[in-house]
């Protein structure tokens, strides 16, 4: 993974074999305040959702975040540094709680630069977060987004005053409004823009 700062990245990865990864509430938020107490130095982070075996983010890195780590034989950057540590230090507490042993993750976390020529920036990065938002629904954990705690939507609906998410710059990234957000949060989204998203 490379950043470059202000950009826009959705960020996702999944169990080892599509296998689970988060087995109880506090496996969810053990994961979130590891987050929080990681990140929001090299990152803004736009939006999340947690799923059982996967996870998704979209963050804007800051220009900490995109330093290289000095004192290694390949430089990192630490924003990627992070969230291998993130990834590892999540794993051995799932061994540790599940007395297993092996890869709880798939080896490459997917870091996939939103902006592009094709389609502006702010749609994108609606859409982007929309589709984040959507995935409990299209698996059919959920009937209605609100109903699943493990994502940004609450917060960006105003049913939740989260704080990890930086909302007022997604509104200024997205051009979005609350007025229409929630509406929007069910829209369908193409298959076209879906490749500029996930692939």
């Amino acid at each position: 993974m490379r950043f470059y700062p202000d950009k826009v990245y959705h960020i996702y990865n999944r169990g080892n074999n599509s296998q689970r990864i988060f087995f109880n509430r506090e496996n969810y938020l053990f994961f979130l305040r590891k987050i929080r107490n990681s990140f929001l130095d090299d990152c803004h982070i736009l939006a999340y959702c947690l799923m059982p075996n996967h996870f998704h983010m979209m963050i804007q890195p800051t220009e900490k975040g995109c330093f290289q780590k000095e004192g290694q034989v390949v430089p990192v950057q630490s924003l990627t540094s992070k969230i291998a540590t993130l990834q590892s230090s999540y794993t051995r507490a799932i061994q540790n709680q599940e007395n297993i042993k092996g890869s709880l993750f798939q080896q490459k976390t997917k870091a996939k630069l939103l902006a592009t020529d094709a389609l502006p920036s702010k749609n994108i990065v609606a859409t982007c977060l929309h589709y984040i938002h959507q995935n409990p629904l299209k698996a059919g954990l959920v009937n209605q987004l609100e109903d699943w705690e493990f994502s940004s939507y609450n917060d960006y609906a105003g049913i939740r005053n989260g704080t990890l998410c930086n909302r007022e710059l997604v509104y200024e990234l997205a051009d979005m409004q609350l007025e229409t957000f929630v509406k929007d949060s069910y829209g369908v989204i193409k298959d076209e823009i879906l490749e500029r998203i996930i692939y």
